[in-house]
């Protein structure tokens, strides 16, 4: 350590802190693996994470997000009830005003029949979703959105 010192001089080099997102499903999905991949991939992609888990409450999402200002909410779903949930959890979070500017996004298992329609994907994206994941895409358009996020930067309103 004290060569490291010496190196940069009397200086001391830190690394800016890393943003937070919350990974999360919806109170009626109890899925984890989802959440542990999306953690990994998260965490892989420069972000801190906080995972809340299966089963989550919107009141405990709500708190979270206005606590912790992340720069990101990522919400899951495999049970398939991802549409019908991701409406009633967007419109919570956008009726914060603290919270209006906050990226939200979701993915998965988003209808039971399959692949949400068009139609399905522009009602989640109308409701307030900055960008909607349909399990068929690959962790690439999501790497892709993530990566927008522009650094040091809060989107959350103070």
């Amino acid at each position: 350590m004290t060569e490291e010192l010496r190196a940069y001089g009397t200086g001391i080099v830190t690394e800016p802190p890393r943003r937070t997102v919350i990974v999360s499903s919806m109170a009626s999905d109890s899925h984890t693996w989802n959440l542990v991949y999306l953690e990994l991939l998260v965490g892989e992609l420069g972000f801190d994470v906080v995972n809340l888990g299966a089963c989550v409450p919107d009141e405990l999402l709500e708190s979270e997000c206005l606590s912790r200002r992340p720069a990101m909410l990522v919400l899951s779903s495999v049970n398939g009830h991802g549409h019908q949930d991701g409406l009633r959890v967007i419109q919570r979070i956008r009726a914060l005003p603290e919270l209006r500017r906050l990226p939200v996004v979701i993915g998965g298992k988003l209808g039971v029949g399959g692949a949400l329609t068009a139609e399905e994907t522009a009602q989640l994206l109308l409701a307030g979703f900055d960008a909607v994941f349909d399990d068929q895409q690959g962790a690439g358009s999501f790497r892709r959105f993530a990566a927008t996020l522009s650094a040091g930067v809060t989107q959350v309103e103070a």
